[in-house]
């Protein structure tokens, strides 16, 4: 394989998430070949000094990794200028990055797959996202791997060919929506991507992720996925700032490598219908919502 990508790992706050996202990272089969790049953002506030400097104790150890990196921010930036940061840095020196937040369990596979989607599509400008995580849809009828639309953003790569199409300026992106592409962006309506561009717009979020998502959507760019996850987010669990304690998105994680890519690169019809199913239908029955929002309540 070509050399491979950095890893732009994101902490904050956690130290028992960032640990465990780190011993899993470890187990990756390419781990002692990757560059690891862990990119650690100041408190925001008093209350969180003591767990950031515990998360950086921790990061200090860090090894398994052909180099580790640890860049230490001396002011807050938030999650999503970090991030946007980070990845500008690692595109610019090595053309390509992976990218990880600190609440993701990944497959020993997770980098052979993003690292092998990265060579086999870095030509291909429609291509613009490799996505490592799936919702638990229904696998019948999927390809191994497929493109679709939207990014996911828990465990990603890109090249620095489609980055220099990110649009920050959440302006620039709202008025190229007509109400077709609006529809369209929002997984005919099953998905709340266009409420949270109008709810960064009105200060409500701090996302990163879904400008990245309108970027790709509105150059007609395509994202590569896996039909079962290779990544679970520990994350929605109340811990974070972004997150929200709910199980609905949790997956199984696959226990094989990934061995096949589309050469058609078009969107997968049937993979967008399983998609679209499960957005739909993901929040249950009236009953079970009321008991999801109950426990939420209660702290379970």
């Amino acid at each position: 394989m070509q050399h491979l990508a950095p890893i732009a790992l994101f902490v904050y706050n956690r130290p028992e998430h960032t640990r465990r996202t780190i011993a899993s990272l470890q187990k990756n089969l390419l781990a002692d070949e990757s560059r690891l790049y862990i990119f650690s953002d100041a408190a925001k506030t008093e209350a969180d000094v003591f767990k950031v400097e515990e998360v950086r104790e921790l990061i200090k150890g860090v090894d398994g990794f052909k180099s580790v990196k640890v860049v230490e921010r001396q002011q807050n930036l938030g999650l999503a200028n970090s991030i946007i940061a980070g990845v500008a840095q690692l595109v610019n020196e090595y053309e390509k990055v992976i990218v990880f937040e600190d609440d993701l369990l990944s497959s020993p596979y997770a980098l052979t797959y993003l690292n092998e989607a990265l060579v086999k599509y870095e030509k291909q400008d429609k291509v613009m996202h490799i996505g490592a995580y799936m919702y638990p849809i229904d696998l019948t009828d999927l390809p191994q791997t497929f493109f679709y639309r939207a990014a996911t953003s828990w465990g990603w790569a890109t090249w620095a060919r489609a980055w220099k199409y990110f649009e920050p300026d959440v302006d620039t992106l709202l008025k190229q929506f007509d109400n077709k592409k609006i529809m369209q962006f929002s997984i005919e309506g099953n998905m709340n991507f266009w409420k949270q561009i109008q709810q960064f717009k009105a200060g409500k979020n701090d996302s990163w992720a879904i400008r990245w998502y309108a970027s790709i959507f509105l150059k007609g760019g395509l994202t590569l996925n896996p039909a079962q996850s290779l990544i679970q987010n520990i994350g929605n669990d109340g811990s974070g700032i972004h997150s929200n304690n709910e199980d609905m998105y949790s997956v199984k994680i696959a226990k094989d490598p990934v061995t096949y890519f589309p050469d058609v690169i078009t969107e997968n019809a049937d993979a967008h219908w399983a998609i679209k199913h499960f957005l739909k239908n993901r929040k249950g029955t009236l009953l079970q919502r009321l008991v999801r929002f109950v426990k939420q309540q209660l702290g379970s």
